[in-house]
Order: C-alpha cells, then structure tokens, then sequence
C-alpha cells in the first residue's frame, strides 16, 4: 500500500471516530450544553473568517487594467 492510501484510510477511520465522539458528547454526556456552544462558536467564527478574508482580499488587491478602463 503506497504512502497517500494509507493517509486517506488514516483520515477517513479519524473522521468516522470524531463523528462519533462528537454525537457521543453532544446526546449522552453532561457536556451536552457546551459542546453545543462551542459548536455554534466555531461555525459562526469560520463564516467570520471567510467573509473577513474576502473583506481583506478585496481591500489588498490593486486593480488590474480592466476594471481600471470600465470605470472610466
């Protein structure tokens, strides 16, 4: 088995665990409530992210020579 079939094995068995840690600590645990909020933090955190990095992206480009000679 080369190198990069071992790795995508290795990620999906991790991604198929973390799943169900994470069903296991949102339904069954007295975690419930803050795996729940931090859930919604990190979602909210990542659009954030996304949208502050087309913000940043928008604001850093200098403009190419077509869309200088459109605004004239």
């Amino acid at each position: 088995m080369d190198k990069r079939k071992g790795m995508g094995i290795t990620i999906f068995v991790l991604c198929i665990t973390a799943f169900f840690l994470y069903a296991y600590l949102l339904m069954l645990s007295e975690w419930s409530p803050i795996v729940l909020q931090l859930s919604i933090l990190m979602i909210a955190g990542g659009i954030l992210g996304v949208v502050a990095w087309i913000g940043y992206v928008m604001a850093t480009t200098k403009p190419s020579s077509a869309s200088i000679s459109a605004d004239d």
